[in-house]
Protein backbone atom coordinates (compact mmCIF):
# COMPACT_ATOMS: atom_id res chain seq x y z
CA UNK A 1 0.00 0.00 0.00
CA UNK A 2 1.18 3.51 -0.78
CA UNK A 3 2.69 5.37 2.18
CA UNK A 4 0.28 7.81 3.83
CA UNK A 5 2.44 10.91 3.26
CA UNK A 6 -0.49 13.25 3.93
CA UNK A 7 -1.76 11.65 7.13
CA UNK A 8 -0.92 14.71 9.24
CA UNK A 9 -3.57 16.70 7.35
CA UNK A 10 -1.46 19.87 7.11
CA UNK A 11 0.37 19.09 3.87
CA UNK A 12 -1.09 20.68 0.77
CA UNK A 13 -2.57 18.29 -1.74
CA UNK A 14 -2.12 19.59 -5.27
CA UNK A 15 -5.08 19.11 -7.59
CA UNK A 16 -5.26 19.12 -11.37
CA UNK A 17 -8.47 19.54 -13.37
CA UNK A 18 -9.05 17.93 -16.76
CA UNK A 19 -12.22 19.25 -18.38
CA UNK A 20 -13.24 22.86 -17.74
CA UNK A 21 -16.93 22.81 -18.63
CA UNK A 22 -19.76 23.13 -16.14
CA UNK A 23 -19.32 19.71 -14.56
CA UNK A 24 -15.55 19.97 -14.38
CA UNK A 25 -15.71 23.41 -12.79
CA UNK A 26 -18.26 22.17 -10.28
CA UNK A 27 -16.21 19.09 -9.44
CA UNK A 28 -13.08 21.19 -8.89
CA UNK A 29 -14.97 23.55 -6.58
CA UNK A 30 -16.27 20.60 -4.60
CA UNK A 31 -12.82 19.03 -4.44
CA UNK A 32 -11.27 22.21 -3.04
CA UNK A 33 -14.15 22.64 -0.62
CA UNK A 34 -13.68 19.11 0.69
CA UNK A 35 -10.26 19.81 2.21
CA UNK A 36 -8.92 23.26 3.19
CA UNK A 37 -5.35 22.10 2.58
CA UNK A 38 -5.77 21.64 -1.17
CA UNK A 39 -4.77 23.82 -4.08
CA UNK A 40 -5.70 23.68 -7.72
CA UNK A 41 -2.45 24.14 -9.65
CA UNK A 42 -3.19 22.96 -13.20
CA UNK A 43 -6.13 22.90 -15.63
CA UNK A 44 -6.71 21.57 -19.13
CA UNK A 45 -9.36 21.64 -21.83
CA UNK A 46 -9.31 21.42 -25.60
CA UNK A 47 -10.72 24.97 -25.73
CA UNK A 48 -8.87 27.99 -24.35
CA UNK A 49 -12.05 29.90 -23.51
CA UNK A 50 -13.17 27.01 -21.32
CA UNK A 51 -9.94 27.03 -19.31
CA UNK A 52 -9.96 30.79 -18.76
CA UNK A 53 -13.64 30.90 -17.92
CA UNK A 54 -13.35 28.04 -15.46
CA UNK A 55 -10.32 29.53 -13.72
CA UNK A 56 -12.08 32.87 -13.30
CA UNK A 57 -15.18 31.19 -11.89
CA UNK A 58 -13.21 29.01 -9.50
CA UNK A 59 -11.22 31.99 -8.22
CA UNK A 60 -14.48 33.65 -7.24
CA UNK A 61 -15.61 30.52 -5.40
CA UNK A 62 -12.37 29.25 -3.82
CA UNK A 63 -10.07 32.25 -3.82
CA UNK A 64 -6.43 31.56 -3.00
CA UNK A 65 -6.95 27.80 -3.27
CA UNK A 66 -6.93 28.37 -7.04
CA UNK A 67 -3.21 28.77 -7.71
CA UNK A 68 -3.18 28.11 -11.44
CA UNK A 69 -0.59 30.20 -13.25
CA UNK A 70 -0.93 30.97 -16.94
CA UNK A 71 1.74 28.42 -17.79
CA UNK A 72 -0.36 25.75 -16.07
CA UNK A 73 -3.44 26.44 -18.17
CA UNK A 74 -3.09 23.78 -20.81
CA UNK A 75 -5.06 23.83 -24.06
CA UNK A 76 -5.35 21.05 -26.63
CA UNK A 77 -5.69 17.32 -26.91
CA UNK A 78 -2.41 16.74 -25.05
CA UNK A 79 -3.39 19.01 -22.17
CA UNK A 80 -4.54 16.12 -19.98
CA UNK A 81 -1.04 14.64 -19.92
CA UNK A 82 0.47 18.02 -19.09
CA UNK A 83 -1.82 18.27 -16.07
CA UNK A 84 -0.83 14.78 -14.96
CA UNK A 85 2.86 15.67 -15.36
CA UNK A 86 2.57 19.04 -13.57
CA UNK A 87 3.30 17.81 -10.06
CA UNK A 88 -0.27 17.19 -8.94
CA UNK A 89 -1.27 14.61 -6.35
CA UNK A 90 -4.92 14.30 -7.36
CA UNK A 91 -6.49 14.47 -10.81
CA UNK A 92 -10.14 15.46 -11.32
CA UNK A 93 -11.40 14.12 -14.66
CA UNK A 94 -14.72 15.56 -15.76
CA UNK A 95 -14.50 16.14 -19.49
CA UNK A 96 -16.06 14.77 -22.68
CA UNK A 97 -17.00 11.20 -21.82
CA UNK A 98 -15.03 9.47 -24.55
CA UNK A 99 -11.82 10.66 -22.83
CA UNK A 100 -12.60 9.36 -19.34
CA UNK A 101 -11.13 5.88 -19.77
CA UNK A 102 -7.77 6.80 -21.37
CA UNK A 103 -7.27 9.76 -19.04
CA UNK A 104 -7.97 7.57 -16.02
CA UNK A 105 -5.44 5.04 -17.30
CA UNK A 106 -2.81 7.75 -17.80
CA UNK A 107 -3.37 9.24 -14.33
CA UNK A 108 -3.10 5.90 -12.57
CA UNK A 109 -0.01 4.97 -14.59
CA UNK A 110 1.58 8.18 -13.29
CA UNK A 111 0.70 7.30 -9.68
CA UNK A 112 -2.06 9.87 -9.15
CA UNK A 113 -5.21 9.64 -7.06
CA UNK A 114 -8.27 10.19 -9.25
CA UNK A 115 -11.81 11.45 -9.19
CA UNK A 116 -13.43 10.50 -12.50
CA UNK A 117 -16.90 11.41 -13.69
CA UNK A 118 -19.39 9.03 -15.20
CA UNK A 119 -19.80 7.43 -17.66
CA UNK A 120 -16.41 5.88 -17.14
CA UNK A 121 -16.39 4.60 -20.72
CA UNK A 122 -18.77 4.56 -23.67
CA UNK A 123 -17.94 1.20 -25.25
CA UNK A 124 -16.67 -2.27 -24.25
CA UNK A 125 -12.97 -1.67 -25.07
CA UNK A 126 -13.15 1.48 -22.97
CA UNK A 127 -14.65 -0.19 -19.93
CA UNK A 128 -12.09 -2.99 -20.12
CA UNK A 129 -9.46 -0.23 -20.02
CA UNK A 130 -11.13 1.20 -16.91
CA UNK A 131 -11.03 -2.20 -15.20
CA UNK A 132 -7.32 -2.53 -15.88
CA UNK A 133 -6.66 0.98 -14.58
CA UNK A 134 -8.66 0.42 -11.39
CA UNK A 135 -6.90 -2.89 -10.79
CA UNK A 136 -3.56 -1.12 -11.19
CA UNK A 137 -4.67 1.63 -8.80
CA UNK A 138 -5.54 -1.01 -6.22
CA UNK A 139 -2.07 -2.54 -6.53
CA UNK A 140 -0.47 0.89 -6.16
CA UNK A 141 -2.60 1.95 -3.20
CA UNK A 142 -4.20 4.83 -5.08
CA UNK A 143 -7.70 6.14 -4.49
CA UNK A 144 -10.16 6.12 -7.40
CA UNK A 145 -13.52 7.74 -6.69
CA UNK A 146 -16.39 7.64 -9.14
CA UNK A 147 -18.81 10.36 -10.16
CA UNK A 148 -21.68 7.92 -9.64
CA UNK A 149 -22.70 10.30 -6.89
CA UNK A 150 -25.77 8.51 -5.50
CA UNK A 151 -23.43 6.02 -3.84
CA UNK A 152 -22.47 8.93 -1.56
CA UNK A 153 -26.01 10.15 -0.79
CA UNK A 154 -26.89 9.69 2.91
CA UNK A 155 -30.56 9.11 2.02
CA UNK A 156 -29.80 6.47 -0.60
CA UNK A 157 -27.09 4.83 1.50
CA UNK A 158 -29.38 4.33 4.48
CA UNK A 159 -32.32 3.19 2.36
CA UNK A 160 -30.14 0.77 0.41
CA UNK A 161 -28.68 -0.63 3.63
CA UNK A 162 -32.18 -1.53 4.79
CA UNK A 163 -33.04 -3.05 1.41
CA UNK A 164 -29.90 -5.19 1.47
CA UNK A 165 -30.75 -6.21 5.04
CA UNK A 166 -34.08 -7.61 3.80
CA UNK A 167 -36.59 -4.82 4.52
CA UNK A 168 -38.50 -5.49 1.28
CA UNK A 169 -37.71 -9.21 1.09
CA UNK A 170 -36.30 -10.65 -2.10
CA UNK A 171 -36.22 -8.20 -5.00
CA UNK A 172 -38.31 -9.39 -7.94
CA UNK A 173 -38.21 -6.33 -10.20
CA UNK A 174 -36.74 -2.82 -10.38
CA UNK A 175 -38.06 0.16 -12.31
CA UNK A 176 -35.41 2.74 -13.20
CA UNK A 177 -36.50 6.04 -14.75
CA UNK A 178 -34.57 9.09 -15.96
CA UNK A 179 -36.71 11.47 -18.00
CA UNK A 180 -35.60 15.05 -18.65
CA UNK A 181 -35.34 17.72 -21.32
CA UNK A 182 -32.51 17.84 -23.89
CA UNK A 183 -29.06 19.07 -22.95
CA UNK A 184 -28.17 22.66 -23.75
CA UNK A 185 -27.06 23.32 -27.31
CA UNK A 186 -24.08 25.54 -28.16
CA UNK A 187 -25.13 27.56 -31.18
CA UNK A 188 -23.11 27.06 -34.34
CA UNK A 189 -20.83 29.98 -35.22
CA UNK A 190 -19.31 30.79 -38.62
CA UNK A 191 -15.80 30.34 -37.26
CA UNK A 192 -16.51 26.81 -35.99
CA UNK A 193 -15.45 23.90 -38.11
CA UNK A 194 -17.84 20.96 -38.16
CA UNK A 195 -15.53 19.10 -35.81
CA UNK A 196 -15.28 21.98 -33.32
CA UNK A 197 -19.06 22.30 -33.36
CA UNK A 198 -19.37 18.63 -32.42
CA UNK A 199 -16.77 18.82 -29.66
CA UNK A 200 -18.55 21.84 -28.18
CA UNK A 201 -21.86 19.96 -28.36
CA UNK A 202 -20.45 16.63 -27.33
CA UNK A 203 -23.55 15.55 -25.35
CA UNK A 204 -25.42 15.43 -28.66
CA UNK A 205 -23.02 13.11 -30.50
CA UNK A 206 -22.73 9.38 -29.89
CA UNK A 207 -19.00 9.13 -30.59
CA UNK A 208 -18.30 11.63 -27.82
CA UNK A 209 -21.01 11.03 -25.21
CA UNK A 210 -22.11 7.42 -25.70
CA UNK A 211 -25.77 8.60 -25.89
CA UNK A 212 -28.28 8.90 -23.07
CA UNK A 213 -28.19 5.49 -21.39
CA UNK A 214 -24.54 5.99 -20.30
CA UNK A 215 -25.11 9.71 -19.76
CA UNK A 216 -28.33 9.71 -17.73
CA UNK A 217 -29.89 6.32 -17.08
CA UNK A 218 -26.53 5.05 -15.81
CA UNK A 219 -27.14 6.86 -12.51
CA UNK A 220 -30.30 4.81 -12.00
CA UNK A 221 -28.84 1.55 -13.31
CA UNK A 222 -25.98 1.96 -10.86
CA UNK A 223 -28.47 1.83 -7.98
CA UNK A 224 -30.09 -1.27 -9.47
CA UNK A 225 -26.69 -2.95 -9.68
CA UNK A 226 -26.06 -2.01 -6.04
CA UNK A 227 -29.40 -3.46 -4.92
CA UNK A 228 -28.68 -6.69 -6.80
CA UNK A 229 -25.33 -7.20 -5.05
CA UNK A 230 -23.36 -6.17 -8.16
CA UNK A 231 -24.44 -9.25 -10.10
CA UNK A 232 -24.45 -8.41 -13.82
CA UNK A 233 -27.48 -9.18 -15.99
CA UNK A 234 -27.39 -12.27 -18.16
CA UNK A 235 -28.81 -10.48 -21.20
CA UNK A 236 -30.88 -7.50 -22.30
CA UNK A 237 -33.17 -6.28 -25.04
CA UNK A 238 -34.68 -2.89 -25.68
CA UNK A 239 -36.05 -0.28 -28.00
CA UNK A 240 -35.44 3.37 -28.75
CA UNK A 241 -35.01 6.02 -31.37
CA UNK A 242 -35.80 9.63 -32.11
CA UNK A 243 -39.39 10.73 -32.28
CA UNK A 244 -39.59 14.42 -31.38
CA UNK A 245 -36.14 16.00 -31.04
CA UNK A 246 -35.15 17.13 -34.51
CA UNK A 247 -33.25 19.99 -36.07
CA UNK A 248 -30.52 21.79 -34.18
CA UNK A 249 -31.56 20.33 -30.81
CA UNK A 250 -29.93 16.97 -31.42
CA UNK A 251 -26.95 15.60 -33.30
CA UNK A 252 -27.02 11.84 -33.86
CA UNK A 253 -28.29 10.58 -30.51
CA UNK A 254 -31.68 9.07 -29.64
CA UNK A 255 -34.28 10.96 -27.62
CA UNK A 256 -35.86 7.94 -25.92
CA UNK A 257 -34.67 4.52 -24.74
CA UNK A 258 -36.21 1.53 -22.99
CA UNK A 259 -34.24 -1.51 -21.86
CA UNK A 260 -35.17 -4.76 -20.11
CA UNK A 261 -32.35 -6.50 -18.25
CA UNK A 262 -32.78 -10.17 -17.33
CA UNK A 263 -30.91 -11.72 -14.40
CA UNK A 264 -30.02 -15.31 -13.64
CA UNK A 265 -32.39 -15.44 -10.64
CA UNK A 266 -35.36 -14.26 -12.70
CA UNK A 267 -35.24 -10.61 -11.62
CA UNK A 268 -35.88 -8.03 -14.33
CA UNK A 269 -34.76 -4.42 -14.35
CA UNK A 270 -36.82 -2.06 -16.51
CA UNK A 271 -34.88 1.03 -17.51
CA UNK A 272 -36.43 4.02 -19.27
CA UNK A 273 -34.93 7.36 -20.22
CA UNK A 274 -36.14 10.24 -22.33
CA UNK A 275 -34.73 13.62 -23.35
CA UNK A 276 -37.60 15.49 -24.98
CA UNK A 277 -39.05 18.97 -24.66
CA UNK A 278 -42.54 19.47 -23.24
CA UNK A 279 -42.85 15.98 -21.76
CA UNK A 280 -43.33 14.52 -18.29
CA UNK A 281 -40.10 14.33 -16.31
CA UNK A 282 -39.08 11.95 -13.55
CA UNK A 283 -35.95 10.54 -11.97
CA UNK A 284 -36.69 7.58 -9.71
CA UNK A 285 -35.64 4.13 -8.52
CA UNK A 286 -38.47 1.82 -7.46
CA UNK A 287 -37.46 -1.54 -6.01
CA UNK A 288 -40.20 -4.18 -5.77
CA UNK A 289 -39.75 -7.03 -3.32
CA UNK A 290 -41.67 -9.94 -1.84
CA UNK A 291 -42.32 -7.97 1.37
CA UNK A 292 -42.67 -4.42 0.08
CA UNK A 293 -41.22 -1.72 -2.10
CA UNK A 294 -38.53 0.94 -1.76
CA UNK A 295 -38.22 4.38 -3.30
CA UNK A 296 -34.49 5.10 -3.04
CA UNK A 297 -34.37 8.81 -3.82
CA UNK A 298 -37.25 9.61 -1.47
CA UNK A 299 -35.79 7.34 1.19
CA UNK A 300 -39.02 5.46 1.72
CA UNK A 301 -39.98 1.81 2.30
CA UNK A 302 -43.56 0.53 2.32
CA UNK A 303 -44.94 -2.95 3.02
CA UNK A 304 -44.25 -5.20 5.98
CA UNK A 305 -41.81 -2.49 7.00
CA UNK A 306 -42.95 1.12 6.79
CA UNK A 307 -40.01 3.49 7.09
CA UNK A 308 -38.91 6.90 5.89
CA UNK A 309 -35.47 8.46 6.10
CA UNK A 310 -35.34 11.24 8.71
CA UNK A 311 -31.60 11.54 9.11
CA UNK A 312 -29.29 14.42 8.21
CA UNK A 313 -29.25 15.76 4.68
CA UNK A 314 -25.94 16.45 3.02
CA UNK A 315 -24.71 17.12 -0.49
CA UNK A 316 -23.57 13.89 -2.13
CA UNK A 317 -21.32 15.84 -4.52
CA UNK A 318 -19.43 17.23 -1.54
CA UNK A 319 -19.32 13.90 0.28
CA UNK A 320 -17.67 12.02 -2.58
CA UNK A 321 -14.76 14.48 -2.53
CA UNK A 322 -14.61 14.62 1.25
CA UNK A 323 -14.24 10.85 1.40
CA UNK A 324 -11.67 10.90 -1.41
CA UNK A 325 -9.38 13.35 0.37
CA UNK A 326 -9.90 11.71 3.74
CA UNK A 327 -8.83 8.39 2.22
CA UNK A 328 -5.66 9.94 0.82
CA UNK A 329 -4.70 11.56 4.10
CA UNK A 330 -5.45 8.45 6.15
CA UNK A 331 -3.54 6.12 3.83
CA UNK A 332 -6.66 3.97 3.43
CA UNK A 333 -7.44 4.29 -0.27
CA UNK A 334 -10.93 4.12 -1.72
CA UNK A 335 -11.32 2.22 -4.96
CA UNK A 336 -14.77 2.36 -6.59
CA UNK A 337 -13.51 0.35 -9.55
CA UNK A 338 -15.70 -2.73 -9.18
CA UNK A 339 -19.01 -0.92 -9.35
CA UNK A 340 -17.69 1.65 -11.82
CA UNK A 341 -17.05 -1.17 -14.26
CA UNK A 342 -20.20 -3.18 -13.54
CA UNK A 343 -22.62 -0.28 -13.72
CA UNK A 344 -21.05 1.39 -16.74
CA UNK A 345 -20.97 -1.90 -18.62
CA UNK A 346 -24.65 -2.42 -17.80
CA UNK A 347 -25.39 0.94 -19.41
CA UNK A 348 -23.25 0.15 -22.45
CA UNK A 349 -25.07 -3.17 -22.90
CA UNK A 350 -28.36 -1.27 -22.84
CA UNK A 351 -27.17 1.16 -25.48
CA UNK A 352 -26.00 -1.70 -27.69
CA UNK A 353 -29.34 -3.54 -27.62
CA UNK A 354 -31.28 -0.37 -28.34
CA UNK A 355 -29.13 0.57 -31.34
CA UNK A 356 -29.24 -2.89 -32.88
CA UNK A 357 -32.72 -4.03 -31.87
CA UNK A 358 -31.12 -7.36 -30.91
CA UNK A 359 -30.97 -9.31 -27.68
CA UNK A 360 -27.36 -9.35 -26.49
CA UNK A 361 -25.83 -11.27 -23.61
CA UNK A 362 -23.53 -9.74 -21.03
CA UNK A 363 -20.70 -12.01 -22.19
CA UNK A 364 -21.16 -11.00 -25.82
CA UNK A 365 -21.15 -7.32 -24.93
CA UNK A 366 -18.16 -7.58 -22.58
CA UNK A 367 -16.03 -9.29 -25.24
CA UNK A 368 -17.18 -7.00 -28.05
CA UNK A 369 -14.67 -4.77 -29.81
CA UNK A 370 -17.32 -2.28 -30.90
CA UNK A 371 -16.03 1.26 -30.57
CA UNK A 372 -18.47 4.09 -30.04
CA UNK A 373 -15.68 6.67 -30.15
CA UNK A 374 -12.32 7.01 -31.85
CA UNK A 375 -8.78 6.50 -30.61
CA UNK A 376 -7.22 9.56 -32.23
CA UNK A 377 -8.38 13.14 -31.67
CA UNK A 378 -7.34 16.19 -33.65
CA UNK A 379 -9.04 19.17 -35.23
CA UNK A 380 -7.39 18.14 -38.48
CA UNK A 381 -9.26 14.82 -38.69
CA UNK A 382 -12.51 14.31 -40.56
CA UNK A 383 -15.61 14.19 -38.34
CA UNK A 384 -16.82 10.59 -37.86
CA UNK A 385 -20.37 11.78 -38.56
CA UNK A 386 -21.44 14.57 -40.90
CA UNK A 387 -24.74 16.37 -41.40
CA UNK A 388 -27.07 15.35 -44.20
CA UNK A 389 -28.16 17.92 -46.82
CA UNK A 390 -31.09 18.97 -44.61
CA UNK A 391 -28.74 19.65 -41.67
CA UNK A 392 -29.74 16.62 -39.61
CA UNK A 393 -27.39 13.77 -38.72
CA UNK A 394 -27.93 10.07 -39.46
CA UNK A 395 -28.94 7.98 -36.45
CA UNK A 396 -28.79 4.21 -35.83
CA UNK A 397 -31.65 2.13 -37.22
CA UNK A 398 -32.68 -0.75 -34.91
CA UNK A 399 -32.83 -3.99 -36.85
CA UNK A 400 -30.40 -2.63 -39.45
CA UNK A 401 -27.49 -1.13 -37.51
CA UNK A 402 -24.63 -3.51 -36.80
CA UNK A 403 -22.07 -2.76 -34.09
CA UNK A 404 -18.66 -3.84 -35.30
Amino acid sequence: MQRAIYAAGDDVLKVGLIGCGGRGTGAAAQALGADPHTKLIAMADIFEDKVKGSRNQLRKIRGEQVAVDDDHCFVGFDGYQKVIDSGVDVVVIACTSTFHAPYLRAAVAAGKHVFVEKPHAIDPPGIRMVKEACDEARRKGLSVVSGLCWRYSPIVRETMKRVLDGAIGDIVAIQETYMRGPYRLVERRPEYSELEYQYRNWYHFRWLSGDDIPQSLLHCLDKACWALHEQPPVKAFGLGGRSSSFGAVYGDVFDHHSVVYEYANGVRVFGNCRAQTGCYGEVSDILLGTKGRADLIRGQIKGETDWRYKGPKANMYDIEHQELFASIRSGRPINNGDYMVNSTMTAILGQMVVYTGKQITWEQAWKSNWKAGRDEHSFELEPPVKPLPDGTYPVPVPGVTQLK
